[in-house]
């Protein structure tokens, strides 16, 4: 499958450039005496999990419905997505907690020059690789694919102070502490970044349905077709990009079961033509009520 086959290859790429540039880091971050730079190398590594869990996942989640995941696997996208986001908060925090511990630490030695080799590095090619995989992520329209995206980009930028902090402490010895304050950045960048990739994962493992557009798509439909007299109770379920929707409509109640199946027909087709992220639509068919009607739109019954 070619969507497949492009993000595992965009993903095993990332892998290979991740190890190397953790490497490079915590080498020229230990023979340079940088804690901010060794502290990139370990977000780097990070990187390294969430490109394994990815391409562990993609062998899963395309698979088609069975009788056991009778709406697919679509969430296990999700699920991989929240791991890389917990992954990332969970090693902020340990280098957090590194950098606030050694405030106030004499040096043995002086931050060397050498070290700022890391953090050019990554801040070029993993900006590089960010824009590259993105654009294979909104291809396949992947929110695991986009979340590992900015997981290399936030590499790219929590460079940034890294190299800031190797620069000033190596010219300037008595400021040594600002590589701890390096470092802090560098962690307290990745929570944010972190944070912003599992919440999304987590409103659809929970069902939460927030796609506004995709609901008033939806009402637009409904409105437009003269033969629903009032509908109520339109929902939508995220997996993985895709949309499960179920809603409710009202027809004349003389109508033949025939006809109204016809309705609830064509309106599902109208519906998934409408919004490709539709994959199935869920009718549930009921008499015209008038005395529930309310401009057009009966609320829950």
């Amino acid at each position: 499958m070619q969507k497949e086959k492009e993000i595992r290859c965009v993903t095993i790429g990332g892998m290979l450039l991740n190890i190397l540039l953790a490497a490079i880091k915590f080498i020229v971050g230990t023979a340079g005496n940088s804690q901010a730079v060794i502290a990139d190398a370990f977000h780097s590594l990070s990187d390294i999990v969430s490109d394994i869990a990815l391409i562990v996942g993609i062998k899963f989640w395309g698979n088609p419905p069975d009788d056991d995941h009778p709406y697919g696997h679509q969430k296990i996208e999700s699920i991989v997505t929240l791991f890389i986001g917990i992954l990332l908060m969970s090693v902020a925090v340990k280098l957090v907690w590194n950098a606030v511990d050694s405030f106030g630490n004499t040096r043995s030695s002086d931050t060397l020059i050498i070290a700022v080799a890391g953090p050019l590095l990554s801040i070029v090619f993993k900006e590089l690789l960010y824009r590259v995989t993105v654009i294979i992520g909104k291809r396949h329209k992947s929110p695991a694919v986009i979340a590992n995206a900015w997981h290399h980009r936030s590499d790219s930028i929590s460079s940034v102070p890294a190299l800031i902090a190797v620069v000033v402490t190596a010219f300037f010895p008595k400021l040594y502490f600002v590589d701890q304050i390096g470092a802090v950045v560098v962690s307290l960048f990745i929570v944010k970044v972190s944070f912003d990739i599992a919440k999304p994962a987590f409103e659809v493992l929970t069902d939460r349905t927030h796609n506004a557009e995709l609901i008033a798509s939806i009402e637009k439909e409904l409105v437009n077709n003269y033969e629903i007299l009032s509908f109520h109770k339109i929902r939508a379920r995220n997996a993985g990009g895709n949309y499960f929707v179920d809603l409710h409509i009202q027809v004349n109640g003389k109508l033949t079961v025939m006809e109204g199946h016809r309705i609830s027909s064509e309106l599902k087709y109208s519906i998934l033509k409408s919004n490709e992220d539709i994959v199935d639509v869920l009718i549930h068919l009921e008499p015209f009520a008038h005395e529930c009607l309310n401009d057009n739109v009966m609320q829950n019954i």
